[in-house]
């Protein structure tokens, strides 16, 4: 990271300080007053000294102890509520940062997300989020403490002795210099200990996530041994920021010792009169020694302080730098509409005119394309692997960014809210994606209205209502993050139940066959059929022979839409369609063939 990037990195951080709600603001000022209270403290102590050893007299002493004890008191409660108000001040500023992180991935969309492991944004909304808390509680309100407290002492000092001010004044350079000079090292491995902590949070998440996948292999014991030798490399970078932030205290414990220690000689030696300088031409007094003398470590504590909170600092603007990166993506295409253009009797119309999708970087996915679909339409999307079908439907969902025009309903996507077009969709795609938690949790994300006889129909449709009828919890079944306990045709009939569910005029299914066994094929692809006879769709499929019902075919390839017609037109003529369905007859023939000669073989050898 150059010096200009931390630079740019510190102003949005600072920036970031309105969200604390003026709590920070709140946490210096509490502090300034407790320092005035330490000012009238120390006053109380030197004189109470000055009378029981110089006036050898104990009349006031009563009253002073009930001053000193009461100052005592009052910094307590001040202290306890600056460290209230200094955590609410960091708190605040997470909590929305964290709000910021979850919209702007919402704005770029699923497949944006999906470009980076799972591990990544947990360690940015967690850790990365966490580092940035002392800098807001800590180290601005601190900076704010550093021009007055140590100001009001020196008003105080100054008029006992110019000289004691003087040193005060002298050395408190010191240590915000060696601060500067140890804590820039200090940022530099808080950085890479940030990069460390992204890098290993990914890897374990993705082998964790991957458990059952490396046991039926017998992978786990090698990846075991990665994930603790990557803790131990990420145990020995830890090591070295505490070693810096340890070496940066121990330097500004020194000088600040060594600032009070010439300090103390010098009121020594004034007060044994074998120096008379700095009084204003009067003689030392106890009270006067005493009184800069129990200052001169509060003097020097702010400072000692901020250089111990000058490490967050670092690793705020380590941990900042991917936050900022994703909040300043260009997500200019996501507008927002003050009134939904959609209406229940409204039919939708969907017009593309030399649209482009690209992705996230720029590049060119799809396009550019021409098309009109009207409500009701059902239009399958087939070609090779690569081809580009993918890149429609998530452009079509405004997942990706685009050039040119898309219109819905004469209103362009970029300038429609996402949660106003997302109300208009189902979606089913290649992998079923459940939530945590039970059967009717996921159904209900359909339509909360839903009633259990409502759901026993729709598992009916789906071929489920048996499985689910003989398993003890029935509705209440528990589904975990993984699926567990539920095959992956299970868990897709669940997905297209809930598809069904929200009773939409467009579903849109990526290959929503595609890893599903023969029986659990049939029955997604027949109860997707007497879905979109009452709905539109687009469909990307590879199962060719089964898309003689569709109104419409679109064959993608290389971006671009080469052949448009219906399943009796295009199967035909000799084209790219009839290609990809010659193909495919061949490769199921193949395939039938070689297993009927394995299963010559293996009769032949019993």
């Amino acid at each position: 990271m150059n010096l200009e990037t931390e630079k740019a990195l510190l102003v949005w951080l600072r920036a970031q300080k309105k969200l604390s709600q003026h709590y920070g603001a709140i946490s210096a000022w509490l502090g300034v007053v407790q320092g005035i209270l330490l000012v009238l403290q120390a006053y109380w102590i030197a004189t109470s000294l000055d009378e029981i050893i110089i006036e050898q007299s104990q009349q006031n002493l009563n009253s002073h102890l009930i001053w000193i004890a009461g100052l005592i008191m009052l910094r307590a409660i001040t202290g306890y509520c600056r460290e209230t108000a200094s955590f609410i001040a960091g708190q605040k500023v997470r909590q929305q940062l964290r709000l910021s992180v979850l919209d702007k991935l919402q704005q770029l969309g699923p497949i944006f997300a999906k470009s980076k492991p799972a591990g990544h944004w947990n360690s940015m909304l967690l850790e990365q989020v966490e580092q940035v808390q002392d800098f807001y509680s800590r180290y601005l309100p601190q900076q704010t403490l550093i021009a007055f407290t140590p100001l009001i002492i020196l008003m105080v000092v100054f008029p006992q002795s110019w000289v004691a001010g003087l040193i005060l004044l002298v050395t408190a350079p010191l240590i915000p210099l060696f601060m500067i000079l140890v804590g820039r090292n200090a940022a530099k491995a808080g950085r890479a200990h940030t990069v460390a902590l992204q890098r290993l949070t990914s890897y374990f998440a993705d082998r964790l996530a991957g458990l059952s996948t490396l046991k039926l292999y017998y992978r786990y014991q090698a990846e075991e041994k990665a994930v603790a030798q990557a803790s131990d490399d990420y145990r020995k970078r830890t090591m070295s920021v505490l070693k810096l932030a340890f070496l940066s205290s121990a330097v500004l414990e020194f000088f600040s010792a060594v600032s009070i220690a010439v300090l103390a000689v010098y009121l020594g030696f004034s007060f044994l009169e074998y120096l008379e300088t700095g009084f204003y031409g009067v003689k030392v007094t106890l009270f006067s020694a005493m009184f800069i003398l129990i200052l001169a470590p509060e003097f020097y504590q702010p400072l000692r302080d901020l250089g111990s909170f000058y490490h967050a600092k670092g690793n705020a603007v380590a941990a900042s730098e991917s936050i900022v990166e994703l909040l300043n993506m260009d997500v200019s295409q996501q507008g927002e509409k003050a009134n939904n253009p959609f209406n229940s009797n409204e039919k939708i119309t969907i017009k593309a005119k030399n649209w482009l999708v690209q992705s996230h970087d720029g590049k060119t996915l799809l396009g550019p394309i021409n098309f009109t679909w009207q409500s009701g339409e059902r239009i399958a999307i087939v070609g090779e692997s690569g081809s580009g079908k993918s890149s429609l439907l998530y452009g079509l969902l405004g997942f990706l960014p685009y050039q040119g025009s898309l219109q819905i309903n004469d209103i362009e996507l970029s300038q429609m809210s996402s949660m106003q077009w997302y109300s208009q969709l189902s979606w089913v795609g290649q992998t079923p994606e459940l939530l945590f938690g039970t059967l009717i949790d996921n159904l209900l994300l359909a339509d909360t209205e839903m009633t259990d006889d409502d759901m026993w129909e729709l598992l009916d449709k789906i071929g489920l209502k048996e499985f689910v009828q003989a398993h003890p919890k029935q509705l209440q079944l528990e589904i975990s993050e993984q699926n567990t306990g539920l095959s992956i045709g299970q868990a897709q009939r669940i997905v297209l139940a809930r598809a069904i569910a929200k009773k939409t005029q467009l579903l849109v299914a990526d290959e929503p066959t595609a890893a599903l066994d023969k029986c659990s094929k049939a029955i997604v692809w027949q109860t997707l059929m007497e879905q979109v006879k009452s709905t539109g769709c687009f469909i990307v499929s590879h199962e060719l022979d089964k898309l003689e019902q569709m109104d419409g075919v679109w064959v993608v390839e290389h971006g671009e839409i080469i052949e448009k017609g219906t399943y009796e037109e295009l199967s035909a003529v000799n084209g790219a369609f009839k290609a990809l369905l010659s193909a495919q007859v061949a490769h199921f023939s193949l395939s039938g063939a070689s297993l009927k000669e394995q299963a010559v073989e293996g009769k032949a050898n019993d």
